[in-house]
C-alpha cells in the first residue's frame, strides 16, 4: 500500500512540473487583449498599435525569416505558407513571447506578444520596432 502511495504522489508531482507542448493557432490578424503585453500592425488602439510594414517588391517570407531570427534569443517555431511564428526568449527570466509574422499583400502583418505576465515593460514594442530597422537595412520594407 505504502508503494502505490508512494509511486502515485512521484507521478502526481512529476505531471505537475511537465511543460507540455504548446500548440498555438495563427493569431497575426486577431488584435491584443487587453493587458499591456501586446502590439500588433492589425490591432486599432494607440497603445497596442504598429505603423503598417510596407514590404518591397521582392520581399520573401524566407528574407524575412533569416532577418528576424537576428533578433537575440530567437528561433523560427512555426514556418507554413506566408507565416511564421518565431519564439523570443529573454536572457535571464527565459520567458518566451511570440513574434508572429504574415504577409498579406505588400504588408507584413506584425504581431509580438508576451505568453505570461501583465505587462512587458514595452519589450514587444522595443522588438517590433528592431525588427522594423532590420528590415528596412536589408530592404525588405519601404
Amino acid at each position: 500500500m505504502k508503494k502505490a502511495a508512494l509511486l502515485s504522489i512521484t507521478l502526481l508531482g512529476l505531471t505537475a512540473c511537465s511543460q507540455g507542448v504548446t500548440t498555438m493557432t495563427d493569431r497575426s490578424q486577431s488584435p491584443c487583449g487587453d493587458k499591456p503585453n501586446c502590439v500588433s500592425t492589425q490591432d486599432t488602439r494607440e497603445e497596442y498599435n504598429l505603423t503598417p510594414f510596407t514590404l518591397t517588391e521582392s520581399t520573401n517570407i524566407d528574407a524575412i525569416e533569416q532577418v528576424a531570427l537576428e533578433l537575440p534569443g530567437t528561433k523560427t517555431a512555426v514556418k507554413e505558407g506566408n507565416y511564421l511564428r518565431i519564439e523570443c526568449t529573454s536572457k535571464i527570466m527565459r520567458f518566451v513571447d511570440d513574434l508572429e509574422l504574415k504577409i498579406e499583400g505588400d504588408q507584413l502583418i506584425v504581431r509580438s506578444e508576451s505568453r505570461v505576465g501583465y505587462s512587458d515593460f514595452g519589450v514587444n514594442r522595443k522588438r517590433a520596432e528592431q525588427l522594423r530597422s532590420l528590415l528596412a537595412n536589408a530592404e525588405l520594407i519601404k
